[in-house]
């Protein structure tokens, strides 16, 4: 196994983690934190085609896209892009066995991956050096056992994601004034996840009545979430302004940086809204906070994790297995109208402060 940490900066780094959004959102800041310890260090970063177009701006990275929906011509096309090439390390940040099949393809000295206990999916298998064991750790935290077994102990908890002047600009025009503005991101990819669209439209009504703020509807241009956003809107009482599938992920972000709060189920933008210190009323039933929750707005969830599963699996959440999701049918109804609305309240209460950043790069 190499020596680690090195006695001196590397002079390259390749991060691999090619998705989800939110788990991209997480590595950035192990990124930040090498540039900003090992300024000289050339970082490349293997990364999915959706997850580039949120981050493939960040600048002195060279980013290398990864298609996962190609097959095998995805595992042939990175071979020949990175032929002739050798990295000091790679820290190889993801637990799928595709993600192993692709690092299988990336020439490098060290070859960091998790703890055995945490390389789940064979992982392992293709690392020959591991970060330090650890449980029970938020998702943010574990991935900072990969600077931390480079000897680099100062995190930088920054993002920057640069956002142009075109994206700028559309935010400025969804949102043009000072108002506070509630945007609701009602779906994830993962169904189970989801919360009833009716209780979204009551807490949004509710937001409009009491705190009048604004209510937004964003999301992606799937099936599912253009109906759960149409739906919302019909399901309300009080005006709102249904923009599903009408921006790109890059306007989103810029968007999501002028509003007061996000209401989001476990999904990217509870994680993308964290980089622009914009505060997350995270719904969590089906996935633990404490793991997967966003990072500086835990306070700020709902989290009914513990009774999901005492309810649906005989057990309290502390004796399930850390990665423990319980993404069954109805679970999510375990949260309440008035749990929303409780935290809702009190965020408002307390001047909805923003959450810490690095801030905006233009």
């Amino acid at each position: 196994m190499p020596a680690l940490p090195p006695d001196k900066p590397l002079q390259s780094v390749c991060v691999l983690r090619l998705s989800a959004l939110g788990d991209v959102c997480h590595a950035l800041p192990i990124v930040r934190t090498i540039q900003d310890a090992w300024p000289r260090t050339r970082i490349t970063w293997l990364i999915g085609r959706l997850e580039h177009k949120l981050l493939g701006h960040v600048p002195d990275v060279e980013f290398v896209v990864f298609d996962k929906n190609a097959g095998a011509r995805a595992y042939r096309e990175l071979r020949a892009r990175l032929a002739g090439r050798r990295f000091d390390a790679l820290l190889h940040m993801q637990l799928a066995l595709r993600a192993s099949l692709a690092a299988a393809c990336v020439p490098a000295g060290v070859r960091l991956g998790f703890d055995r206990a945490r390389a789940r999916e064979l992982q392992w298998l293709f690392t020959n050096a591991r970060i330090e064991p650890k449980t029970r750790e938020h998702v943010q935290d574990s991935f900072f056992g990969f600077t931390a077994a480079l000897g680099i102990a100062v995190r930088s908890m920054r993002w920057d994601i640069p956002l142009d002047e075109a994206s700028l600009e559309y935010a400025e025009r969804t949102l043009p004034s000072g108002d506070p503005t509630l945007i609701v991101s009602p779906c994830s990819s993962h169904t189970h996840r989801n919360w009833p669209p009716e209780r979204y439209a009551a807490v949004a009504d509710h937001a409009v009545v009491r705190h009048g703020m604004r209510v937004l509807i964003c999301g992606g241009r799937s099936d599912l979430g253009l109906r759960y956003g149409a739906r919302i809107a019909e399901l309300m009482k009080r005006p709102a302004t249904n923009l599903v599938g009408k921006d790109t992920l890059i306007e989103f972000l810029a968007t999501l940086a002028r509003a007061t709060a996000v209401l989001t189920p476990d999904s990217g933008p509870a994680h993308m809204a964290t980089t622009v210190g914009t505060p997350v009323l995270g719904l969590y039933a089906a996935t633990n906070p404490a793991r997967s929750g966003p990072y500086y707005s835990r306070d700020w969830c709902v989290d009914r994790f513990d009774t999901a599963a005492r309810t649906l699996l005989g057990r309290p959440a502390a004796e399930l297995p850390w990665p423990t999701k319980i993404e069954r049918p109805g679970v999510m109804d375990l949260i309440e109208i008035e749990d929303v609305i409780e935290r809702l309240d009190a965020l408002m209460a307390a001047g909805a402060p923003r959450t810490p950043t690095g801030g905006i790069r233009r």
